[in-house]
């Protein structure tokens, strides 16, 4: 399988058991800043869906400086770690790879 050579974003959308959305978003947080310190990730935001299975839908929108370094993690321990912990939390989900097109930012931020 052929990588492309430039940033990407992934994009995964899971779906957590019922009850349990509190205890993944503190998972995720956690992993998420680990995952944040690698030199090739540029970022990451998680939202939570306000239509699907009553708010039990969650997007990761991660961004990497190109595939080959999103996958070389994707294939590490630590990110099997990672899954492991998430997965008891998770009824299902999916990942898509996307190569990043266009990035037009708001100049006014996001509330919190």
């Amino acid at each position: 399988m052929a990588t492309y050579d430039g940033p990407v974003r992934v994009v995964l959308r899971m779906e957590i058991a019922p009850g349990r959305e509190a205890e993944f978003e503190a998972v995720w947080v956690e992993i998420g800043r680990l995952i944040a310190a690698r030199p090739a990730n540029r970022g990451q935001v998680l939202v939570r869906s306000t239509e699907e299975y009553g708010g039990r839908v969650y997007y990761v929108f991660t961004d990497w400086a190109d595939e080959a370094a999103f996958r070389e993690f994707e294939l590490s321990a630590e990110h099997v770690e990672h899954r492991r912990r998430l997965q008891p939390l998770r009824i299902g989900g999916e990942m898509t790879v996307t190569r990043i097109v266009h990035d037009l930012r708001s100049p006014v931020p996001a509330a919190d």
